[in-house]
Formats: C-alpha cells, structure tokens, sequence
C-alpha cells in the first residue's frame, strides 16, 4: 500500500499487471487509463474506488491527456525516454508515501492484492477490466481509516494495513455488484434466492460433504425436483454439475498451494477414492492432478 501527494502535471505508468490493484483518491481527482490499446480510462473524484484487474500496464496521472515520464516496474522508477532507473530519494517524503506532499495536490492511495489460483479467478471473471465504485457512505470510513494508517510506522503496521485493504476490497466488490450494469455471473445472482442460494453456502462452506439434490432440498425445505429446476434455472447448470466444478476449482487451488497427497485433496473436496477423484478431475480439467500441479508450479 503506498500514498501519493501530488500537485499537478503528474503521472505515473506501472508496467507491472497485478492480479487486482485498488486505487482510490481521497482528496482532489484523477484520471486512470489502461495500457490495453482499447484506451479504457476512468475519471476518479475523492472517495472514488477504482479496481484494476487488466492484464495489461496503466497510467494514473492527474489528467488524460498528462505523459508520463516515468514507469514504475517491479517496484523501481525508470525513465521513459531513456530506461534508466530513478532514484526515489526526495521523492519519499513519510513511510509509504511520496510525491512534493505539498497541499492542494492530489492525495492517492494504492495497494496490490494478490489474488492467485482459481478461487481468485472466479472472483476476478465478475469484473472488468477496470471498475469504477463511486464514493458512497459505505466505504468512506473504510477509506478514512485505511488513510489515517498508511503513513504511520508502528509495529505491526503491514498487517493492519492488509487487513484494511482486504476490508476495502470486500466493501467496494459488494458496491460494484449492487451497482447498475454490473454483468454478474448467474451463480452470484443465485445467492439473493432464499433456497437456491442457501443450497450455494452450504456447498462452498462444505463441499466435502457427501451432497445429493435430495439432501441438498431437504436442508431448503424444497422438493427434490421442485429443487432442481429452480437451480438448474438460476444457476444455469444441475445442482451436482456446480458441485463437481466447485469442487475441482478448489481442488485445483489445493494441488497448486500445498504438498498433499492427491489422496489428500481428493479427500478434502468430497471423494474417498482417488481413482474416482482423477477421471472427474481430467473431465473438467483436461489433464489429470498429478500432471496438472506439476505444469501450475
């Protein structure tokens, strides 16, 4: 998480595509624009969230139209005009903070959030490129605070300022979901259905659980087909089809992440035969577990 103070012309590109960056300005304004070659930009006022999930480079800069001079990669400065690196010295004027700092300027805030695996790719399909949340009474606290600890440099800083950004990123996601023309994807709809979408908890709060539609509408308090239309409406898919993804998408974040045993995770994810496990695994994957971690690593 850093903090820029700065009075215009400015701007800065970042070279480095994270899996989601959060830029928000909390006083003055600025523009973001994405290195795509679709020319995606947004115009950011304070409070503004704006989260980037490109794969490609972006410029923040105090307007469209500001060139940047210098690029920011894998956390060191360099020219544009030369590539040769920057010193920050100067430019560093409080812990995690940079820019002239003097007033008047625009004061920004930006963190990286490194999502990883396909629990993280799930999230991430939700969005955009670039997403823009307004300022809203919902996220200015979350805003405030995360502000009131960037510059400070006391023990146990770097955790309380991952939290934050964490809690930042859950508030402006909620927001930009509730927003209008959010495309969002049939299974998160799912969720506001009292019994379809408590059937969607249960699954990801214990996909081991040895699950039938059956089970699944008896804890609803539906009937067996009466259940499975409406989640096969809802949802787009059978109830046990999305289990079976759901398991494999958490399998596949199991075999990447960990050492267990293909065993172990074929346990983990609702199945007692590792045989069974790896033909399911091989369906939806393409490939089998083994061969699957060895290419993920």
């Amino acid at each position: 998480m850093r903090q820029l103070i700065q009075r215009s012309p400015w701007a800065l590109s970042f070279a480095d595509a994270a899996p989601l960056t959060v830029v928000t300005v909390l006083g003055g304004d600025a523009s973001v624009r994405l290195d795509d070659g679709d020319t995606s930009s947004a115009r950011l006022a304070a409070g503004d969230i704006a989260l980037i999930g490109a794969k490609t480079g972006y410029t923040i800069a105090d307007s469209p139209t500001t060139r940047p001079e210098v690029v920011i990669r894998e956390g060191r400065k360099y020219r544009l005009d030369g590539g040769e690196p920057v010193d920050w010295t100067g430019w560093n004027t409080a812990p995690r903070t940079y820019g002239d700092g003097r007033p008047g300027g625009t004061t920004m805030l930006r963190g990286v959030c490194e999502l990883h695996g396909d629990v993280g790719d799930r999230l991430l399909a939700m969005l955009p490129p670039l997403a823009v949340v307004p300022a809203g009474p919902r996220t200015r606290p979350a805003l405030d605070l995360l502000a009131a600890e960037v510059a400070r440099d006391e023990p146990g800083q770097d955790a309380v300022l991952h939290r934050l950004l964490d809690l930042v990123v859950v508030l402006a996601l909620r927001a930009w979901c509730a927003g209008p023309g959010s495309a969002l994807p049939a299974w998160y709809r799912a969720l506001s259905d009292p019994a379809v979408g408590e059937a969607l908890r249960l699954v990801h709060g214990d996909p081991a659980r040895r699950w039938t539609v059956g089970a699944l509408a008896a804890e609803v308090g539906m009937s067996r087909a009466a259940f499975a239309a409406s989640f096969a409406a809802l949802v787009g898919e059978p109830p046990l089809t999305y289990l079976t993804g759901w398991r494999m998408t958490l399998a596949a974040d199991l075999l990447r992440d960990t050492d267990a045993t293909v065993a172990t995770v074929a346990r983990e994810v609702g199945y007692e035969d590792a045989f069974a496990f790896s033909v399911a695994f091989k369906r939806t994957r393409g490939t089998s577990p083994s061969l699957w971690r060895r290419q993920a690593r």
